[in-house]
């Protein structure tokens, strides 16, 4: 019968960050980001290369300090508490495993380390790493070595490891971004099931705008040191805040229009696209490529020339060069959707927001 795990007694915590700046030389790596994860959490910090992500989750871990502000655990101000006394369990992209030791021992190792008056029995310390495999659907690899599993096998062995220490928070640094496609699907559905049992307060890294909204209940956008938005992954990719927000999450085309009178005017014309959020004067016209409908009625209608048409997925992207403009917009249609090249279509978006021009 399986060993059983409690995380009775281990209650999950929350995390505050307050104005934090950490720079690199001249590089501004956070830029006074304030955030807060709540008790029992899982947030996202989601965003490209270069926004800070994981240099704000290593603060939030002790790794990193920052140059100005301030790191609070429930309350508790751990700005300059180490790592090792902040009971975080951390992952890591690339795993992290000691080759030299079996499975069942990389599990182990955070408790074999702890100083002895901390430190469990050599029996305790085996039947927790026993357990912790079990949990992570690994119980008959505890013998193995890292380089006899696959890189999901690997992966698990290493968030078992952050979990034997018995954290009360879990960082994970973009830790299925060496996996292929269908590994990191099949990893995050665990992952978060794995949450929902544990209880803890999770902050996930990643760049995979899919991976953010499947799995957290909360997304941190970030770009260039600054937080953009955080929401539901519905308010994230439904009411994105900001055009980077709206290009970065999902898919986007644009449009430069000019806004008078809560009219939408493209090259001069107006569009009949109804009302919605639309700041007077000059600014972009956003829209997801699957919100359009198309129209025979070309007036008020977005009108352009098929330029290339590309298979994406279970359906078509097309191109459009739009009529009197330099400016090109995509669209999505069914697959049997007969598109030939040099041939025109009107499309007007359904759902969609204007942004007024920085």
């Amino acid at each position: 019968m399986a060993l059983r795990l409690s995380w009775k007694g281990n209650r999950p915590l929350s995390i505050r960050v307050d104005t934090v700046t950490k720079r690199f030389g001249r590089f501004a790596a956070l830029d006074g980001i304030s955030l807060e994860a709540k008790e029992g959490e899982f947030l996202a910090l989601l965003g490209p290369s270069g926004s800070g992500k994981t240099t704000l989750l290593r603060i939030m871990a002790g790794l990193e300090f920052p140059d100005s502000g301030s790191v609070w655990f429930e309350g508790r101000d751990v700005t300059d508490v180490k790592v090792k006394d902040r009971r975080v369990g951390f992952v890591f992209q690339h795993y992290a495993l000691f080759p030299h030791m079996n499975v069942a021992d990389n599990v182990a190792f955070g408790l074999t380390v702890r100083k002895r008056r901390d430190r469990p029995s050599r029996a305790e310390i085996g039947q927790r790493a026993l357990a912790l495999l079990d949990l992570v659907q690994l119980a008959d690899l505890g013998k193995r070595y890292p380089a006899q599993l696959s890189g999901g096998q690997r992966q698990r062995v290493a968030l078992a490891r952050a979990l034997a220490i018995e954290p009360r928070v879990l960082l994970l640094d973009e830790p299925f971004g060496a996996l292929d496609a269908k590994v990191r699907r099949e990893l995050r559905r665990w992952l978060r099931e794995l949450h929902d049992r544990t209880g803890h307060t999770t902050v996930f890294v990643t760049h995979d705008q899919e991976e953010a909204l499947e799995l957290a209940d909360r997304v941190v956008v970030m770009s260039q040191g600054r937080i953009e938005q955080v929401g539901t992954p519905d308010d994230i990719y439904e009411r994105p805040g900001s055009p980077f927000v709206f290009s970065f999450i999902g898919e986007a085309s644009n449009l430069p229009v000019m806004v008078e009178g809560g009219r939408v005017l493209l090259e001069g014309r107006p569009l009949a696209i109804g009302s919605g959020p639309a700041p007077e004067g000059p600014g972009r016209l956003f829209f997801r490529p699957n919100a359009v409908e198309f129209v025979d009625v070309r007036q008020g209608a977005i009108e352009g020339t098929v330029v290339s048409v590309r298979r994406h997925g279970a359906s078509r992207r097309v191109e459009l060069d739009i009529d009197d403009s330099s400016e090109r917009i995509e669209i999505e249609v069914p697959t049997g959707y007969a598109a030939p090249l040099r041939s025109r279509l009107a499309v007007k978006p359904r759902d969609w927001r204007v942004y007024a021009e920085a």
